[in-house]
Parts: structure tokens; C-alpha cells; sequence
């Protein structure tokens, strides 16, 4: 079940990016930002603040049998100067624990249908280039390439435009 998060998450969002960060970047992202900058009680306040300042719309995946939070997501519009008009997916990270049992493609749809509910056509998604499970998994599901790229400031690392037109 995916729902909104509340304050009182923000612990376990928290905890999950922690923990999906280390998975998915180890070898892309340096060790030191891994596990001497990033940490469970220094993305709290970061959660916490984005959650009453409504930042982004954040979304946890629960367990409907346990309650237990798997998975969470921050969607809104895009930032991008040329794409206006188009609905993004900030960030989406799964427990790596419950990785490859479907609930990263259920969030994923969830994330298009607000959008198409918020009448945005056009979806956006930024990866780290050298995310390569990242990668295929957004190709899996329909988005390309569009050759635009930045840098990810936080890790200095290079990031790469997906996109998805529902025209």
C-alpha cells in the first residue's frame, strides 16, 4: 500500500535511504560519503523539515500485512526550466532487503498516475550515470534518454535525464 508520509516516518525514510544508498551506490559513490557523511540521524531533520514544509510530496510504501515501511518516494513538478509542464520523481528508494519484488514498479506507477491526475503528459527522473541498475530499471519501464546532464552537487557526481511522454 502506498501512502502519504508523515512526520512520524520520517525515522524509517530516513533509515531506508541510508540503507538503499549504500546498496545501489557502492563503487559509484565514495565510501566516505556512504559512511562517514550520510546517516540515519543527519537525513532525519532533512525529512522532517521536508514533510511540514510540504517540499515534495513524499510517499512511503507500507506492508499491509505488517505496516512495515519498504520503500518511499518525494514526486512533484519538475524544476527543470524546459520541462514546465512536467511531473518528476525527486527521489524513490526501496529497502534493499525487499529489492526486486515489484515494489519499486509499484511506486513507479503511482508516481505517473499523480502525475497524469495533476494533468502532466511529460515525466522526468535524474540518475546518477553510472547507476546502472537505476538505469535499467527506468529503460524497463519506458523512459529514454533525452541528453540533457548535471551534476549532483551533494556527491559530485554526474547525472543523466529520463524521460517518459503519456501524450
Amino acid at each position: 500500500m502506498i501512502r502519504e508520509a508523515t512526520v512520524n516516518d520520517a525515522r524509517r525514510i530516513a533509515e531506508i535511504e541510508v540503507e538503499s544508498s549504500r546498496y545501489a551506490y557502492k563503487n559509484i559513490v565514495a565510501d566516505e560519503h556512504l559512511y562517514q557523511n550520510l546517516s540515519v540521524e543527519g537525513r532525519i531533520p532533512v525529512y522532517e523539515r521536508w514533510l511540514s514544509e510540504k517540499r515534495f510530496a513524499l510517499y512511503v510504501y507500507e506492508e499491509p500485512e505488517t505496516g512495515k515501511i519498504l520503500g518511499m518516494m518525494g514526486i512533484g513538478m519538475c524544476e527543470d526550466e524546459d520541462k514546465t509542464n512536467a511531473f518528476e520523481l525527486h527521489f524513490i528508494y526501496v529497502d534493499p532487503d525487499y529489492v526486486r519484488m515489484g515494489i519499486g514498479s509499484e511506486m513507479l506507477a503511482f508516481y505517473e498516475e499523480a502525475g497524469m491526475a495533476q494533468g502532466c503528459p511529460d515525466f522526468v527522473i535524474w540518475v546518477l550515470e553510472e547507476n546502472e541498475k537505476g538505469r535499467k530499471f527506468y529503460e524497463k519501464h519506458g523512459y529514454r534518454l533525452d541528453g540533457q546532464e548535471k551534476i549532483f552537487r551533494r556527491w559530485n557526481k554526474r547525472e543523466i535525464r529520463y524521460v517518459l511522454s503519456k501524450n
